[in-house]
C-alpha cells in the first residue's frame, strides 16, 4: 500500500516562504516520493519550480531563491490518479493574468472523467492527466465572481476525497471535503498562517497548531486576516489508514497523537490474540509502537529483529536479476543473533496483497525463528480505496479472496491474528462514525464504481497533449 500525498501552504510577509515550505515537505517526504514542488506568488504573479524526485533532490539554493513571494504552497506527490510522469507534477498552475492559480491536491475524485469530458467540452486544456488539475480548471469556469463562491461551487460539483492547498497572486486558501478524508490543519508562524497535511510539518518549521481544518471548510488567508467558511456536514469519512500507517506517529489527528494510538493497537492485538513466544518485533517502522504496545500487555520482551533500510526510496535504476530475486532484503534484513531459536510475535500494520509478508516470514525462518506468529493491526482489507490511496482492486486483495486460515498458511505463518475494526476504533479512542472504513467493510461514504482505473484520464488526456 502506498501513501497518498502531502499538501502545505503558508501565508507570511515576513518569511522566505519558499524555504519554509521546502523544510515542510521534508517533514511530509513520507506522504510520497515520486515528485515534488512549490508555488508562491508575490501579489502580481505566480511562480512554481516542481520535478521528479524526493524533495532533497527536486530543489536546491538557485531554485528555492527564484520561488519569490510571501505566500507558497507545496506538494509531494504519490500518483492514485495520472502516471508518475514530468507533466504530471504538482502544483498545478491553470488560468491566465489575474485569474491563475496553483493548486495541490490529497485524495482522489471518483467523478473524474465526467467532469474531464465537460470541461474539456467548454474548450478547457489539459497538460497533465491528474484529477488535481480537473479540480483547478472547474474552479476557473464557475460562473462565480469571488474566488470562494468559485470554490464553493467545485466543491457542490467534485465527489471523493480532497485536501487542496491553492494559491493565487494574493490569497492562500485551504479546502477540506465535506467527509474529512484526508487531514488537514491551520497553525501559525510569526503572525503569520500555515496549513499541513499533518502536524508534523508545523512543528518542523516551528509552527504552532491552531486546529484542524474541519470536514467542508474553505479557509482563506490574505493580508486583511484568516476567515473560515463551512458547510453543513452529514456524514464523516475520515480514512483510518491515517492512524494505522499513513501520518507520523509524531503527528496529531483529531486531538490524538499518533504514537500512544498505534501503541494501543498492539494492546488490543495481544488482548485479542494472545500466544505463547519469546520475543515481540515490529515491522518497523509503522508497526514499532505497536509492537511495543502488544509487549507491555502481554509482558512478551519486545525488541529489534528487523533492520530497515531507511534510504530504499523510488529510484529510477532497474533492478538486476540477481538483487530483484533478492526481493524483501532490499528493504528489511533480519538479525539471526537476536532470532535464532525464539518464538517470534511479528507485528505489522496491514496485509493487502500479501506479497511482501511471505518473504518476510520467509526471512525470519531462515534467520533462525523457531516460531512467526504474525499479528495485524488492520483488519482484513477485502474492499479497494477510491479516496486517495493506491491499495489494489479487489481481485488483488488477498482477504478478499481467502479466509484467515488461508492467508494464514499462505504467508507461511504458525498463526495470524487481525485486530478487529471493534478493537481498532477503542485503541484510536475516536467514534467510529468519525472514520471511513470502506476498505474493510465496503460502505463507502459515497457510491464508487467497483473498479476504477487509476490512468483513464491519461488515455483520455494522451490525444490532446
Amino acid at each position: 500500500m502506498h501513501e497518498s500525498c502531502g499538501i502545505f501552504g503558508v501565508y507570511a510577509p515576513n518569511e522566505d516562504v519558499a524555504r519554509l515550505t521546502f523544510f515542510a515537505l521534508f517533514a511530509l517526504q513520507h506522504r510520497g516520493q515520486e515528485s515534488a514542488g512549490i508555488a508562491t506568488a508575490d501579489g502580481k504573479k505566480i511562480n512554481v519550480y516542481a520535478r521528479m524526485g524526493l524533495v532533497s533532490q527536486v530543489f536546491n539554493e538557485e531554485s528555492l531563491s527564484s520561488l519569490v513571494g510571501n505566500i507558497a504552497i507545496g506538494h509531494n506527490r504519490y500518483s492514485t490518479r495520472g502516471s508518475s510522469q514530468e507533466y504530471n507534477v504538482q502544483p498545478i498552475v491553470v488560468g491566465k493574468g489575474p485569474n491563475t492559480i496553483a493548486v495541490a491536491h490529497n485524495g482522489n475524485i471518483v467523478n473524474a472523467e465526467h467532469l474531464y469530458e465537460e470541461l474539456s467540452g467548454q474548450g478547457y486544456t489539459f497538460r497533465s492527466s491528474t484529477d488535481t488539475e480537473v479540480i483547478a480548471n472547474l474552479i476557473i469556469s464557475s460562473p462565480e465572481k469571488d474566488w470562494i463562491d468559485k470554490i464553493k461551487y467545485a466543491m457542490r460539483r467534485l465527489q471523493g476525497a480532497y485536501s487542496l492547498t491553492i494559491l493565487t497572486k494574493d490569497t492562500l486558501f485551504g479546502v477540506r471535503d465535506h467527509f474529512g478524508v484526508r487531514p488537514l490543519c491551520l497553525g501559525t508562524i510569526d503572525g503569520g498562517w500555515v496549513i499541513a497535511s499533518e502536524t508534523c510539518a508545523l512543528d518542523h518549521i516551528g509552527a504552532s497548531f491552531v486546529r484542524k481544518v474541519e470536514p467542508g471548510e474553505i479557509v482563506s488567508i490574505t493580508g486583511g486576516g484568516i476567515e473560515s467558511f463551512r458547510d453543513k456536514v452529514d456524514r464523516m469519512g475520515l480514512c483510518i489508514f491515517e492512524y494505522i500507517y499513513f501520518a507520523r506517529p509524531d503527528s496529531v489527528i483529531n486531538g490524538r497523537l499518533l504514537s500512544p494510538a498505534r501503541q494501543a493497537m498492539g494492546v488490543g492485538l495481544a488482548q485479542e490474540h494472545p500466544v505463547k513466544a519469546d520475543l515481540v518485533i515490529g515491522v518497523p517502522d509503522s508497526a514499532t509502537s505497536a509492537a511495543i504496545g502488544y509487549s507491555r500487555q502481554s509482558g512478551i520482551p519486545v525488541g529489534e529483529g528487523l533492520i530497515k533500510n531507511r534510504y530504499v526510496g523510488r529510484t529510477f535504476i532497474e533492478p538486476d536479476q540477481r538483487i530483484r530475486d533478492l526481493g524483501v532484503k532490499l528493504k528489511f534484513n533480519p538479525m539471526p543473533q537476536m532470532l535464532e531459536g525464539k518464538r517470534l510475535v511479528v507485528v505489522d500494520d496491514s496485509i493487502v496483497r500479501g506479497t511482501t509478508t511471505p518473504s518476510v516470514v520467509k526471512e525470519l525462518r531462515r534467520a533462525g525463528a523457531k516460531e512467526v506468529h504474525m499479528r495485524i493491526c488492520a483488519p482484513p482489507i477485502r474492499y479497494p480505496c477510491f479516496f486517495g490511496v493506491d491499495m489494489a482492486t479487489r481481485a488483488e486483495l488477498i482477504a478478499a479472496q481467502k479466509t484467515v486460515p488461508e492467508i494464514r498458511d499462505f504467508i507461511g505463518a504458525d498463526s495470524l491474528g487481525y485486530l478487529s475494526i471493534k478493537g481498532l476504533i477503542k485503541a484510536v479512542a475516536l467514534p467510529r462514525n468519525t472514520f471511513c472504513l470502506a476498505c474493510f467493510t465496503g460502505d463507502y461514504p459515497i457510491p464508487v464504481q467497483l473498479e476504477m482505473d487509476k490512468l483513464a484520464l491519461e488515455t483520455m488526456s494522451a490525444g490532446r497533449r
